[in-house]
């Protein structure tokens, strides 16, 4: 066994659509596409969206105005602080708690049952208002589409139910059935790790328990446990896998799906694992957390995307340009986004005839250093960059370093990406000889998704080598003066491009979470594999291969004619004390088994 981790799925769902199958990419180059292609992806949307109208399909997905889904930008709930200035009355249900009332007010029982009160001169009131949000654009799921409807959600927060329908997104991408990896893999032998940068703030979650008593409203049992940040993973391994291995996943702000990444790589080059699921879930469409970004500076505001264009303050700016990376831009897009792949060890991958998306040899994760400002991007990123960019020049070679690859780019559209991130791209590009390195950015389609980001560049990055297209930065018209340019090959406009060997998917997040993952494409990987395994070996495989790409072109019908739904099982299998046998052994659970054999350095015994 090489301890190769080979990509094998991938799922999820953010602004384009879903990722299995590739639509989610496909409808970033949508018109560039062949017909049958185009076809495909039109009956996704239409399965998820409920029209077949492809003006609506292209309206109701990518960066758009703020949809009533989740608020009306134009209309945001907030409160006044004012003083009464004189007492006046007001009165409150009688099932209304009155002994918690400021000692200030005067409550008594009046013949109504109700509860009247007296509001003393000079008290301190919040009066209920709306505004005007200064962001208006936002990448959201495709219009019409309710992940929790699709299961019995039980008022889990939106990040949780696009978790879920991702990672069976992803078991439906594989085309072999889960039940069947885990007859050959110990359950110890299978790792998880997917999470959320900020965790879940809507009102089902975190949000909903830090306003609940400032608005009136019973704080739930479920808002604080479900607000967690590692809750996508916790979900994932009690409800959809029901899986007993390995977990804990990482945070690393906008460079959380890398970070969990690396955790899956490290495990399957050790030998720790032989499955591992990754991912990254997050739905921050919420009016305060976009407040606090604006706060930050970070967001492109409707007033500056104007300033932008030259247009008056009563006309409305093109929101479907919003996220302007690498031109003259003014702030980065929010987004929402779940993004879950799975991967397995060389040997196992073989074995099953999974497919040989791609293969992921290393991930690099470094700190900025010393910082100004916790916010700002520092040193970090000039590392985990050249790292991977050596890594690949060990595997490949110099000559196919230089020109078969591409940069999946963080690419956020803010002033300080633009000038940074192509700094990093270019001096790493000249130490290494690359003259014209491709560069994409995703984020000016879909928008930054925060935790999830990276999971959509890899998406993207499949999807190009599924269809020889390189989506276009299409937002901008020209890069801006101050961004640098040697050795870089910005692609401005969708083209046609053989893109043979690798990608970098490069990741840069608030405090210094710099990651960038080295992977090489299904041609790379198929070759390192032949020559390690034999072509008899990749010949048994492609048997295999067959019967699973059968599978998955029989899910992927039964889909688009409404015919599946996310799995989620809900109390089901649940293990007791029972159900569990320990000798000095193995740990049995139920019909899985665990062995207790552990392999330490000799030098560590002390028998």
């Amino acid at each position: 066994m090489l301890h190769l981790p080979v990509l094998v799925a991938t799922g999820g769902i953010n602004s384009a659509g879903r990722s299995s199958h590739r639509h989610a990419f496909r409808r970033l180059v949508m018109d560039a596409l062949p017909n049958p292609s185009r076809e495909a992806t039109r009956a996704a949307l239409a399965e998820m969206m409920g029209s077949n109208d492809s003006a609506q399909q292209d309206s109701g997905t990518l960066i758009r105005r703020i949809e009533s889904q989740h608020f009306d930008p134009a209309a945001i709930p907030w409160s006044r602080r004012v003083n009464a200035r004189d007492d006046f009355g007001a009165d409150m249900a009688a099932t209304q708690w009155v002994d918690e009332l400021s000692g200030d007010l005067r409550p008594e029982k009046v013949a109504s049952g109700r509860t009247a009160i007296t509001v003393p001169a000079a008290t301190e009131l919040l009066l209920p208002g709306e505004r005007a949000l200064e962001v208006s654009a936002a990448g959201q799921l495709p219009r019409g589409f309710d992940p929790g409807a699709m299961y019995a959600s039980r008022n889990h927060p939106r990040g949780l139910q696009m978790t879920v329908y991702a990672a069976s997104d992803a078991l439906a991408d594989l085309g072999i059935d889960w039940s069947e990896v885990t007859s050959r893999v110990s359950p110890a032998a299978i790792s998880v790790y997917v999470s959320s940068s900020m965790g879940q703030l809507d009102d089902n979650g975190t949000g909903g328990m830090l306003r609940g008593r400032t608005l009136g409203r019973r704080v739930t049992s479920k808002q604080c446990p479900l607000g967690f940040g590692e809750m996508p993973g916790d979900f994932v391994n009690a409800y959809v896998l029901r899986s007993l291995g390995s977990t804990g996943p990482a945070l690393g702000a906008c460079a959380t799906f890398l970070y969990n990444l690396r955790l899956a790589v490290n495990d399957i080059r050790a030998g720790r694992a032989r499955v591992a699921v990754v991912g990254a879930a997050e739905a921050p469409i919420v009016p305060e957390v976009l407040e606090g970004y604006v706060a930050m500076g970070a967001l492109a505001t409707d007033k500056e995307l104007r300033a932008l264009d030259g247009l008056g303050p009563d006309t409305s700016p093109d929101f479907r340009r919003a996220c302007r990376p690498f031109g003259g831009n003014c702030g980065f897009t929010m987004a929402e986004s779940a993004q879950v792949v799975v991967l397995f060890d060389d040997a196992l991958a073989l074995e099953l005839g999974a497919p040989l998306l791609a293969a992921v040899p290393d991930v690099f994760v470094h700190a900025d250093g010393a910082k100004k400002s916790i916010s700002s991007p520092g040193a970090g990123n000039f590392v985990t960059m050249a790292r991977a960019t050596a890594t690949l020049d060990t595997l490949l070679g110099r000559e196919r370093l230089q020109r078969g690859g591409m940069v999946q780019a963080h690419g956020t559209g803010t002033p300080q990406n633009r000038v940074t991130e192509s700094e990093i791209m270019s001096r790493v590009a000249t130490a290494f000889g690359i003259e014209k390195w491709p560069v994409c950015a995703i984020k000016s389609h879909i928008g930054h998704s925060l935790g999830a980001a990276s999971g959509d560049q890899l998406s993207a990055a499949l999807g190009i080598w599924q269809t020889g297209l390189l989506p276009g930065i299409e937002t901008i018209d020209t890069l801006a003066e101050d961004v640098h340019t040697e050795g870089l090959d910005f692609v401005l406009a969708t083209r046609a491009e053989a893109v043979r060997d690798y990608a970098l998917i490069n990741s840069k997040g608030f405090g210094g979470n710099n990651a960038t993952a080295a992977v090489l494409s299904p041609l790379a990987t198929t070759e390192l594999l032949e020559r390690h395994y034999g072509t008899a070996s990749l010949s048994n495989w492609q048997r295999s291969n067959d019967l699973v790409e059968e599978r998955r072109q029989q899910t992927e019908a039964r889909r688009t004619a409404g015919g599946w739904q996310p799995d989620y099982f809900f109390n089901e299998g649940v293990l007791d004390g029972r159900d569990i046998e320990i000798t000095d052994r193995h740990v049995r659970l139920g019909d899985q088994r665990i062995d207790l054999e552990t392999v330490l350095p000799e030098h560590w015994r002390l028998d």
